[in-house]
């Protein structure tokens, strides 16, 4: 979605606020996997077969790491991405704080857009999965690959937290705010849970687009469908339209969907039928012209 934005306006008039729930420390080392993986996106080195990591990886350090215990590598990081990890934790452990160390790196990628951790402060991401309990994110992610069914999610530090420098002002200042298709629960609502975030862009809402991630009941990728289930929403275009109503004034959903136009609209949102699958850079571009333009039109 964020490369088709870029590539539909001016990318240095873009403010890209991303979720750090899903940050961990491994070996060590601060990994902030949304950051990065939005990062190498926009960049264009990211794995596309993976979808995360960079192409072209090397795994030496994986390889050699396994020889002092196989449960060391379940989260594998390439040996350049490694090196990320390494500049960003050796600055925080500077004492400067993430959302200036993102944009080192952003600005080390050349990348011409503002990108900011939704926090400066730590919010982690906790999954109440049934038989075992509360574990982190991505242990439930990566380690259990979201096989596993799920009671509740919460935020640890989210009510502490206080939103990264720019954040508020980036939403207030904005033309459009755009919620892309992440999963709401995972990637939207701990952005949202952050004080100050969700009121700011509930104050927005007539100038706020939202985009489902679900077409035709599923997820494109990701346990959006499954998690919306268990937790007691509808995994449909209707059941994003009850969630995003207080937050944004227009809905786009996939053609696949366009008899449920009419149920979404009376949710409270206007409905905006588009291709919504981005198989490529064209159709990425095409879907944040629509976006845009669904603001633009109100």
């Amino acid at each position: 979605m964020l490369r088709g934005l870029v590539a539909a306006v001016d990318p240095a008039s873009v403010v890209a606020v991303v979720n750090t729930g899903d940050d961990v420390v491994l070996h060590g080392l601060h990994v902030s996997p949304d950051l990065d993986t939005v990062t190498y996106t926009l960049a264009g080195a990211i794995n596309r077969e993976t979808g995360w990591g960079l192409v072209g990886e090397t795994w030496a350090a994986m390889d050699a790491l396994e020889r002092y215990g196989p449960g060391l590598t379940w989260f594998r990081l390439g040996d350049r991405d490694l090196a990320t990890h390494l500049y960003r934790t050796h600055r925080l452990h500077e004492g400067v704080p993430l959302s200036t160390v993102t944009a080192e790196i952003a600005a080390a990628w050349n990348l011409r857009l503002r990108l900011l951790p939704m926090t400066d402060d730590r919010v982690e991401t906790r999954v109440d999965v049934v038989d075992d309990g509360e574990i982190g994110f991505q242990e439930y992610f990566v380690g259990r690959r979201h096989a596993v069914p799920v009671r509740g999610v919460r935020y640890a530090g989210a009510d502490e937290a206080r939103p990264a420098p720019g954040v508020l002002a980036a939403l207030e200042a904005a033309r459009t705010v755009l919620i892309c298709p992440s999963n709401p629960i995972l990637s939207i609502a701990p952005l949202l849970a952050v004080p100050g975030v969700r009121a700011a862009v509930e104050k927005r809402r007539e100038d706020t687009v939202a985009v489902s991630p679900i077409v035709a009941g599923a997820a494109i990728k990701g346990p959006a469908d499954r998690l919306l289930v268990e937790l007691g929403h509808e995994s449909s275009v209707v059941g994003v339209a009850r969630l995003y109503a207080p937050l944004a004034c227009a809905l786009v959903i996939d053609e696949a969907d366009a008899g449920l136009a009419r149920a979404v609209e009376a949710e409270g949102m206007r409905c905006v039928v588009a291709p919504t699958v981005m198989h490529g850079p064209a159709e990425a571009e095409a879907l944040a012209r629509v976006c845009l333009q669904a603001i633009a039109s109100t």
